[in-house]
């Protein structure tokens, strides 16, 4: 059985989603794993978002860890040291709240900080990025703009470990899907002989094209958390000391590409869930 430490901000409805998305499967016999801890950067109280998703994972018992990154932060504002200066102070003290824990892996689901060196030591964390292992870095935002500007065919979404090196540890799995074809080419060609800059600006995150490549990106995310997972506890993958292999002890590629390419998983899972 795998055992994972789930680490969320747990800020609203993706959060509790993605951790609602897992656990469900874990319960319907899908997945071979339990979440031995869930940790948050934040304190009941804080906000209502949080306060939701801390009744979430109490409504599956699972164990609840929490420190407020923001409280530890004012704590120390006497210091003037900036947070990557109070960064790796922060995650010691995390790392000693879980210290009676042993995960076999970790998952970034909406953890709103920057994890320091050594916490990326002490765990194997998968951190799930909405591009491809050569696509855009930064924000879901940023990347689908940055798709839309070099008229991309195709995106998806990768997990890889993370690392001191923001989303570029290495990969682990990553899923594709395209963006041209009669779901997408009418927005396309609406775009002809427009500056992206002026679009970005209005109207914004309101573009049609915008909507539908994150929406093509966003229903696969939680499927390839999950059979990311999957291959994990099946031996499929080996994530441990910084390295991903395949069972055969080699680094994981995929025609080419780093990482396992789980589409044909993630489409049956889809089609089982009636979303194929």
């Amino acid at each position: 059985m795998l055992n994972i430490g789930w680490f969320s901000t747990g800020r609203g409805e993706g959060s509790r989603g993605l951790l609602q998305f897992i656990q469900e499967h874990i319960d319907r016999g899908l997945l071979d794993a339990r979440i031995q801890f869930v940790f948050s950067n934040r304190d009941r109280g804080q906000a209502t978002g949080s306060d939701q998703f801390f009744d979430l994972a109490g409504s599956y018992n699972l164990p609840l860890v929490t420190r407020s990154s923001a409280r530890h932060r004012r704590s120390r504002s006497s210091a003037g040291l900036s947070w990557e200066e109070l960064r790796p102070e922060y995650d010691r003290l995390v790392l000693e709240d879980l210290r009676d824990y042993r995960p076999d892996i970790c998952v970034l689901a909406g953890y709103m900080l920057i994890v320091s060196g050594e916490m990326c030591r002490r765990f194997s964390l998968l951190n799930l990025h909405p591009a491809l292992p050569d696509g855009p870095i930064g924000t879901w935002q940023s990347v689908t703009w940055e798709l839309i500007r070099q008229r991309a065919t195709r995106t998806g979404a990768m997990i890889h470990l993370a690392t001191e090196e923001l989303d570029r540890g290495p990969v682990v799995s990553y899923c594709t899907v395209p963006i041209v074809g009669k779901d997408f080419d009418q927005d396309w060609r609406e775009l002809e002989g427009l500056d992206v800059a002026e679009v970005k600006e209005s109207p914004g995150e309101d573009l049609p094209l915008f909507q539908k490549i994150r929406r093509a990106q966003y229903v696969r995310e939680p499927y390839l958390i999950l059979e990311t997972l999957r291959a994990v506890a099946d031996g499929r993958v080996s994530v441990g000391n910084g390295t991903v292999l395949d069972g055969q002890g080699n680094p994981v590629m995929s025609d080419g590409t780093p990482g396992l390419c789980l589409d044909g998983d993630i489409g049956r899972a889809m089609a089982e869930d009636g979303l194929g």
